[in-house]
């Protein structure tokens, strides 16, 4: 029973941000989080031998310092009373722990299998979404997921699980991608060509192909913003990736400022301090949509730095090392990358049961475990 929750824990914890992401099922993928919390916990507590040999493991030993760095900021800025900062202490741990059990139990699929079996999931939810709604370009399409900037995360991310890999694809994978692709576009996410921009470089670098691939974007670009559409080149083309950022920004500087040691608390994660926004801005200024800025709001300038070094240095190590790689472990590479960039403009690596956050952790802790056999296999 225990190893099976080790084995797909990962699994279920991934899958379950579909229902987080699908205002009909958010009630039941938050009790199913719940759920799957307490029993890998009670797992955990049963099998303490496994925590020394997992969560201590050497792949592992970045998420580990994370967890340290927290610990420590806890007890300096907070008391045991309160709950809320806990509550995101527990529930960083029970993901971090998640991703490493399930990883270290069931290692050759998630390595071969687990991104094909998402992506063909995500089509079936894609087509559920075209027969309620099928109306793609009569504004930012979501499915039936209620924000469309997620929606493109998990449309950008089948594409690229087909995209980036070297092996034959079918018919079907192929339609598969125009699909994926093509409802990406529509969401109007900008996001979108950012992702697109930095899967062909890490596939084709700077070669001919890139040239005739940006020849044909380009193409296609000035095609479409030409058309009453809202899609994503639509809205690159008339706001650009950053200017309704700038405003969140300045305020998010503000509030760490304000809070320049203590930070505002772990349970104050893609935070920013409306109390310093005039009241004609309130309605624009929700958060910092910065993923930096959200940690240093969080932690504080000292802890939050630390934390950062943290994440950049093993994702520069890991870069440098799967640089070269092929299928599944590029798309894994693809997904640090796109979502350290990401990270400039949304509130991305601080949330827990956030899709693109998730995969994130679990692509630098595969990769680093992945990193670590070929090293000793050598």
């Amino acid at each position: 029973m225990f190893r099976w929750i080790f084995k797909y824990s990962a699994f279920i914890f991934i899958f379950n941000t579909f229902l987080l992401s699908i205002e009909s099922t958010y009630f039941l993928g938050n009790q199913l989080f719940l759920f799957l919390s307490v029993l890998f916990a009670i797992s955990l507590v049963l099998h303490p031998a496994q925590i020394k040999l997992i969560l201590f493991h050497k792949s592992f030993l970045f998420l580990l310092l994370i967890h340290i760095v927290s610990i420590i900021y806890f007890f300096l800025f907070h008391n045991i009373s309160d709950i809320e900062a806990l509550k995101y202490l527990f529930a960083r741990v029970i993901q971090f722990s998640i991703i490493s059990f399930s990883i270290y139990h069931h290692y050759d699929y998630y390595k071969n299998n687990f991104l094909i079996h998402l992506s063909y999931f995500l089509f079936f939810l894609v087509l559920v979404g075209f027969i309620i709604n099928p109306f793609i370009f009569s504004g930012r399409y979501s499915g039936v997921m209620w924000n469309p900037n997620a929606f493109s995360v998990f449309l950008i991310i089948g594409f690229g699980a087909f995209f980036l890999r070297d092996r034959y694809k079918s018919s079907l994978q192929y339609f598969m991608m125009f699909t994926f692709l093509l409802l990406a576009l529509s969401t109007g996410s900008r996001g979108v060509i950012v992702a697109i921009i930095l899967m062909y470089l890490l596939k084709y670098r700077l070669s001919v192909t890139t040239i005739l691939y940006a020849c044909f974007f380009t193409s296609l670009y000035f095609l479409v913003i030409n058309l009453d559409f809202d899609t994503s080149l639509n809205r690159f083309a008339e706001q650009e990736l950053f200017n309704d950022r700038i405003l969140q920004y300045k305020y998010a500087f503000l509030s760490i400022k304000n809070k320049l040691i203590s930070g505002y608390g772990l349970d104050k994660y893609a935070y920013l301090d409306r109390s310093l926004v005039p009241l004609h801005l309130k309605s624009q200024i929700i958060g910092a949509h910065n993923g930096y800025l959200a940690i240093l709001t969080q932690y504080g300038i000292i802890f939050g730095s630390i934390i950062i070094y943290i994440i950049a240095r093993k994702a520069y190590s890991l870069m440098i090392y799967f640089y070269n790689s092929s299928n599944n472990l590029k798309v894994y590479l693809f997904i640090i990358i796109y979502t350290l960039v990401a990270t400039l403009y949304e509130s991305l690596i601080v949330g827990i049961n956030e899709f693109n956050t998730i995969l994130f952790w679990f692509s630098m802790a595969i990769l680093s475990f992945t990193q670590f056999r070929m090293v000793n296999e050598d």
